[in-house]
């Protein structure tokens, strides 16, 4: 029961929250009515109980038919989340090491004279022997692997960016396993705790031993930057470091989810940096990468699935790897759930109309994705202009300023590229494109009635 949870909450909860707070977690028994599920530590279960206890509750009951109370306690030794954003203690010239419930607690109500930063591990499972390479990253997989063997000799800094759940935090993390064991010390870190950190140094006193950690290192991966737009201070404090690490010759491996060239309110000093070394993205992957992914899947887990099975997944979920594999996960858990066998299934033990049953809530979901003509006549509707004129050639205010929130939409929501953007408008350039997104985004930082705007067109995508 609990994997077919995991698998729904893949798809609907954030991959932070869900790598932090639900991976390390494991179904153990029924005891009293209650699913009783077992956490690496106090500070999962409270965050579980007390934050996502509702949503939790709602894809139990979906999947069993009964709501079911939900208990979390403490146990296990899974290496994740216990130690993935768990503060450290300073222990002098030998190292560090994790802090207990006990010791974080009474740490945090007395003042700190040293900073506290938080140690964030590499996944294990995140290795370049299991990415599975297709045409639409191949560029950037060969070039995470000429870095993982020449580390600060080539492509430095490397920044991959795509759109969400596409693999670009896998070759990431598979560069600080092949770096790390070849003798290079690594930190790997977000962008929003590296700008967490860099806050509290300041406010500590401490931003000498802040430089002393980040330009220590030998490799620098540092995920998400695009969580430093509009952040001054941190992006300041990036800068320097920055320039500090590629001067001495350290790798730099930085990830984002747009090109650099569309990373508005950075400034010009920090885009020249990362537009410096090598810009790889990662695309949407083709239909034989997808089932290679499934395949690769279920292998890894020893599952056996008939091919017609696999192609009715990738043929249905095309745009996240992710959520292929929470698919494949919950086909799965429902099957174990109805007593078939997986290890030596047979193709008719999972069959085409249990994988419909298993997917029906997720499909319906993808379903509801927007697409360009939902939000071309979304925009449409509410500024009461024809969607011809929104792709036309008026310039007045009103419709300039439809259309650009049009091109911000098809960039954000549907996540086209910009030539197709382009192409969609009217044949327009990529550059009038960039051009209206950044408007859009500049005045977002300070109309409210804008911001209102498009709150209630987004709302409209659902209606």
């Amino acid at each position: 029961m609990w994997e077919a949870v995991l698998g729904e909450l893949q798809l609907q909860v954030p991959k932070p929250s869900y790598e932090t707070w639900l991976r390390g977690t494991k179904g153990v028994s029924v005891s009293d009515g209650a699913l009783v599920i077992l956490t690496p530590n106090a500070f999962v279960s409270e965050m579980l109980d007390t934050r996502m206890y509702s949503l939790i509750s709602r894809c139990l009951e979906s999947i069993t038919g009964n709501p079911m109370e939900i208990r979390f306690e403490v146990g296990g030794e899974s290496r994740r989340p216990d130690r993935l954003f768990n503060p450290i203690k300073q222990t002098g010239d030998a190292g560090t090491s994790p802090l207990s419930p006990d010791e974080y607690r009474a740490a945090s109500s007395q003042p700190q004279s040293r900073p506290s930063f938080r140690h964030l591990e590499l996944n294990e499972r995140y290795r370049f022997d299991n990415f599975i390479v297709g045409s639409s990253n191949n560029l950037a997989h060969a070039a995470s692997v000429a870095v993982s063997e020449n580390p600060g000799f080539v492509y430095n800094p490397l920044v991959i960016y795509s759109g969400v759940g596409l693999g670009k935090t896998h070759l990431m993390h598979a560069i600080g396993h092949e770096v790390r064991e070849s003798g290079h010390d690594v930190l790997y870190t977000t962008t929003e705790e590296f700008t967490n950190e860099y806050i509290r140094s300041i406010r500590e006193g401490t931003t000498e031993e802040f430089r002393d950690r980040y330009r220590s290192t030998n490799v620098l991966l540092l995920d998400d930057i695009q969580f430093i737009i509009g952040k001054e201070q941190t992006q300041e404090g990036f800068f320097h470091t920055f320039n500090a690490l590629h001067m001495a010759g350290k790798q730099i491996v930085i990830t984002c989810d747009r090109p650099v060239s569309e990373l508005s309110l950075l400034q010009d000093r920090v885009s020249s940096r990362l537009a410096g070394g090598l810009v790889v993205d990662i695309q949407i992957p083709d239909l034989e990468t997808r089932m290679a992914i499934l395949r690769s899947k279920a292998e890894q887990l020893d599952w056996r699935f008939p091919d017609k099975v696999l192609e009715f997944i990738a043929g249905r979920v095309q745009r996240n790897v992710r959520e292929l594999e929470g698919c494949l996960n919950i086909v799965a858990a429902h099957a174990g759930l109805g007593k078939q066998s997986l290890n030596g299934a047979s193709d008719a033990d999972i069959d085409l109309g249990l994988v419909e049953q298993a997917l029906e809530d997720s499909l319906k979901e993808s379903a509801r994705r927007v697409s360009e003509e939902d939000v071309l006549g979304a925009v449409a509707r509410y500024f009461s202009i024809d969607k011809s004129t929104l792709k036309g050639k008026k310039r007045d205010r009103p419709t300039a300023q439809a259309r650009h929130v049009s091109m911000y939409l098809l960039r954000e929501e549907v996540q086209l590229p910009l030539a197709t953007i382009g192409r969609v408008m009217g044949g327009r350039d990529h550059t009038t494109v960039i051009h209206a997104c950044r408007r859009i985004e500049r005045q977002l930082e300070a109309d409210t009635r804008l911001r209102r705007d498009l709150m209630n067109i987004r709302e409209s995508f659902a209606a």
